[in-house]
């Protein structure tokens, strides 16, 4: 059965697209069929993997309004064992077509049934706004919303938008919607203030937060202008451990194993 999660916080510069690139990494090493979806059109997720956002010609865009199907114009990296939707800043006008069409919150969901059952997970990664965008990849999350936050001030600011966001959603168009997990991201040891927000966080959503807190760092910052992933980038790294944790904790949610990687990352 394959599970469709979908990252999503209004706020930018909270880790979201990191988490759904790192996720999808570690789920591929623990011998996971994924495929992530990159749903917003800074195409971050895409260039963050190698793959330039401005040579995509069939992605997310042509997918959602119906112009293309899915499955000929997933992008496959065996060595990350990641398979992908690419975006491309097209994306961003899809908003003033979809306002016409009919089930225009429903597309991103239609348009991934063919690809059901050929993937254990489904990470979509929404951009970082309440958009029709978001909309979609919320409908589409048939297994639960992650919302990352960042350990830092201000971080549950929005947060009650987002919370009502999701309950207008839930109450007026997918009843079955969840949150899934919150994941902390963002945390520096060396800072009262980060462990402050956890205790803020934890208390705002209760029995949601992820145990993993992903530290602050510098190689997690780094790695996406290589076209890595952390696992990949530096797999002794901090944070890297910090995402392997994270996907063992959804993986035992799943009642799924996490067996030791297939092969070594280098």
């Amino acid at each position: 059965m394959t599970r469709v999660l979908t990252l999503v916080n209004q706020k930018g510069g909270v880790g979201k697209t990191t988490t759904a690139i790192n996720l999808s990494a570690y789920l591929g090493l623990y011998g996971k069929r994924v495929l992530l979806i990159d749903l917003d059109p800074q195409a971050n997720a895409t260039s963050s993997l190698g793959i330039n956002k401005y040579e995509v010609k069939n992605g997310t865009y042509e997918v959602l309004i119906g112009e293309q199907p899915i499955l000929p114009n997933i992008l496959l990296n065996p060595r990350l064992k990641i398979a992908l939707l690419p975006s491309s800043p097209a994306l961003a006008g899809s908003e003033v077509e979809l306002i016409g069409m009919e089930g225009r919150e429903f597309r991103m969901r239609e348009a991934l049934k063919p690809a059901l059952d050929r993937y254990d997970y489904i990470i979509i990664d929404c951009p970082p706004s309440l958009s029709l965008l978001t909309v979609n990849g919320l409908i589409a999350a048939r297994d639960g919303v992650l919302i990352p936050v960042q350990c830092e001030y201000l971080a549950l600011e929005g947060i009650g938008q987002l919370t009502q966001t999701l309950n207008l959603v839930r109450s007026s168009l997918f009843p079955e919607m969840r949150i899934r997990g919150v994941i902390l991201t963002m945390f520096d040891i060396r800072t009262n203030l980060s462990t402050d927000v956890v205790n803020e966080v934890r208390k705002f959503f209760p029995n949601l937060v992820y145990d993993t807190v992903i530290p602050r760092s510098v190689r997690l910052a780094e790695a996406p202008s290589y076209g890595l992933p952390i696992s990949h980038y530096a797999p002794s790294s901090s944070a890297a451990s910090a995402y392997a944790a994270l996907t063992r904790e959804i993986l035992s949610q799943d009642g799924e194993p996490s067996p030791p990687f297939k092969e070594q990352v280098a």
